[in-house]
């Protein structure tokens, strides 16, 4: 009796040996196609964002290869093309994503005299113009609204690489409602009803070798 015993439980052992052997054979194996854990990304330049299945994803119309841009003869194209050379992660749609965003929220700190949100973002020569506008508000004791009602067209203009520093210029075709008061509450200029449809272009830069992935606004113009 003993015997018999000892030997089904063997003979159970060995099946269940050889089921967990297949199982290993069909499960534990990598096919080479399994995808590889999503790279961490970078801000304002660099690739954009994994999206869902029901979003198209923009296309880089920087990664074209340096012999189409160089027989297309568009200088705009050469140069992103060589941004896109020096810095590997630079995507022109994801910058202008990016670029959008930056627009915003700097118009925005800078009506509610936001410094600190300010800083980070502007070259010293453009925060120095935009502190001292700031000031005068300050010294005239008048206060600014701003509501941000949307772009009309975002589009890049001018781009160049100069030795590490890249620069973009980019014209933004706005839509919103400012108006700046007195002390009294008089606007003294600007519309606090009506909607106001401007042209602005802002020049980014960034180094290109530098760890730092975000750009920097060197210089604006427009206000038309």
């Amino acid at each position: 009796m003993g015997d018999s015993q000892l030997l089904g439980i063997l003979l159970i052992a060995m099946v269940a040996g050889v089921i967990l052997f297949r199982l290993y054979t069909v499960l534990g194996r990598r096919t080479g196609n399994e995808r590889e854990p999503q790279e961490r990304l970078r801000p304002f330049g660099g690739p954009s964002p994994a999206r869902s299945d029901n979003v198209a994803a923009l296309p880089d119309r920087s990664a074209a290869s340096p012999d189409r841009a160089a027989q297309s003869g568009d200088p705009l194209a050469k140069a992103l093309l060589d941004i896109k050379l020096a810095d590997r992660t630079f995507e022109t749609e994801h910058f202008l994503d990016g670029a959008r965003q930056a627009y915003q929220m700097i118009v925005t700190a800078f009506a509610a005299r936001d410094r600190a949100t300010l800083r980070p973002l502007l070259s010293d020569e453009v925060y120095s113009a935009f502190d001292s506008v700031m000031h005068g508000h300050e010294e005239r004791n008048e206060t600014v609204t701003y509501t941000f009602e949307g772009f009309r067209n975002v589009s890049i203009v001018h781009a160049e690489l100069k030795g590490r520093m890249a620069e973009i210029t980019v014209e933004f075709a706005v839509r919103y409602i400012s108006a700046t008061n007195n002390g009294s509450g008089t606007v003294v200029d600007g519309d606090s009803q009506n909607t106001r449809e401007v042209v602005d272009v802002w020049t980014f830069a960034r180094d290109v070798r530098a760890s730092d992935p975000n750009w920097t606004l060197v210089a604006t113009s427009g206000g038309s």
